[in-house]
């Protein structure tokens, strides 16, 4: 098989347990509570934890490659994984669940943005809207099979089954990257930002989680607001110090970008809607509708079979209208069909909410590809491993802030209607709000130049791209 196809097809095989382990996780959140004691909400904990490890962790990863080879980086980042998994299967409180996900975000910190890293410095530009294809491809059919294996599991069997999936399929992981994976490494070794990356963990550490917490009760109000407040102030150290360095933990110098600039921000602003709708929509469904979770399961998993119909017709759309044109349309259509799901009621056919669900995957899937392949289409050779470790945190966050946002809309509804117990009501407004934040990422890509990402796109003739082995 060609090179531009087996690494991409090696590294979907990380994403694709990863993403499995998400929506396997979404889908059993209420079983999970009542066998832990813990409040459905509160489990966000177990998701914005995961995702805010990632986030603290990822800025090390682009260096740990460069320092000991990016084979080495991402085998051992698919052990501590399935690791982190074990503990999950193992836990028996909501303390030990947090832990155990924390564990496995900092083996996801490191396996997703090597990967990335590996591809985008071994595939020629002109061919990394294909490889974008080959990587999610395989990994979207983890979001495919997650929510029905995992209502399936936790229906019919424990939950704790959901987590010891991943040991199969970490080991494939590791053997497939121990033979295929090139063990790319920096020419130069340049010294590590240690002061920027405890700076940059502290500040987002500390907002991000103090934000999942926030209306919670699960922490005293002034830990939280120490949380939030000691978080920004790290962020305005961590902003001061990038000034001083000339090799910081996050390169902030590739926002000058205009295309990096549109795929990092804006794909932000529209995960922080999207990303909570793996949340929330599985808990309308079981706590508002009643709904078994493997029935849910079934509902859900529409979304990600609709994002699997769409990659075979990426590569022409993009070629026909261009990236600046589908980044803008297409952000309000995934986002009026996020807003669709404020209409969702009991008594609403499960085949119609199953087709808006599979349509609407269809168009974010589009708008996903996209995002992550202009981010990288000025990012010369020798950035390219900053510009992933960036990338990577903004999307950690986004997503982690986008389900803290979500909860936190449900609970304010919750409040106001004067209920101790969720009802199918306190989730529309909160569809609403987030789908009007995603809609809000077109501003940003309507800045694009009209030919941006040209080449990536295939719209105009180009001399075919050998990527600078040198710099990896």
């Amino acid at each position: 098989m060609r090179r531009d196809r087996i690494v991409p097809l090696i590294i979907a095989v990380a994403l694709f347990m990863e993403n499995m382990d998400s929506t396997v996780i979404a889908t059993s959140l209420p079983a999970i509570a009542r066998d832990i004691g813990a409040n459905p909400l509160a489990l966000k904990l177990a998701i914005t934890t995961y995702l805010l490890s990632l986030a603290v962790f990822i800025p090390a990863s682009g260096w740990t490659a460069d320092r000991f080879g990016a084979r080495t980086v991402f085998r051992a980042a698919i052990a501590v994984f399935v690791i982190g998994s074990i503990g999950c299967a193992l836990s028996g409180s909501l303390t030990d669940f947090v832990i155990a996900r924390i564990v496995q975000g900092i083996g996801g910190a490191m396996m997703t943005p090597v990967g990335r890293m590996v591809l985008v410095r071994t595939i020629a530009k002109r061919e990394l809207v294909g490889a974008m294809i080959w990587v999610t491809t395989p990994a979207v059919m983890g979001p495919v099979l997650g929510p029905p294996v995992g209502g399936f599991i936790t229906t019919y069997a424990t939950w704790h089954w959901i987590f010891i999936i991943n040991v199969p399929m970490g080991i494939l992981g590791i053997i497939l990257a121990t033979r295929f994976i090139p063990d790319i490494r920096g020419d130069k070794r340049e010294r590590f930002d240690v002061v920027g990356m405890v700076l940059a963990g502290l500040g987002i550490g500390g907002l991000a989680f103090g934000l999942s917490v926030l209306g919670l009760n699960y922490l005293p109000w002034t830990v939280v607001a120490a949380l939030i407040v000691g978080g920004a102030c790290f962020i305005g150290a961590y902003l001061a110090h990038a000034r001083r360095t000339s090799n910081p933990a996050l390169d902030l110098t590739l926002f000058r970008v205009p295309t990096f600039f549109a795929g990092a921000v804006g794909g932000f602003m529209f995960r922080l809607g999207i990303g909570a709708l793996s949340f929330l929509l599985p808990l309308m469904l079981q706590v508002g509708f009643g709904m078994t979770p493997f029935h849910s399961g079934l509902i859900t998993f529409a979304t990600a079979l609709g994002s699997l119909s769409m990659k075979g017709a990426i590569t022409t759309i993009l070629r026909r209208f261009g990236f600046r044109t589908i980044l803008v349309g297409n952000a309000l259509i995934s986002s009026a069909f996020l807003a669709v799901c404020a209409a969702f009621t009991q008594s609403t056919p499960v085949v119609v909410m199953f087709a808006l669900l599979m349509v609407g995957g269809f168009f974010r899937s589009l708008q996903f590809t996209s995002i992550n392949t202009i981010a990288y289409a000025e990012v010369d050779a020798a950035r390219v491993g900053r510009a992933t470790v960036l990338v990577s945190v903004g999307q950690q966050l986004a997503i982690s802030s986008g389900v803290a946002l979500g909860a936190l809309a449900v609970e304010m509804n919750l409040h106001l209607h004067g209920s101790a117990h969720l009802q199918a009501a306190d989730f529309p407004p909160a569809f609403l709000a987030l789908a009007v934040i995603s809609a809000m990422s077109a501003v940003l890509f309507a800045r694009l130049a009209p030919d941006a990402g040209e080449e990536m796109a295939l719209r105009r003739a180009a001399t075919a791209e050998t990527p600078d082995q040198s710099a990896g």
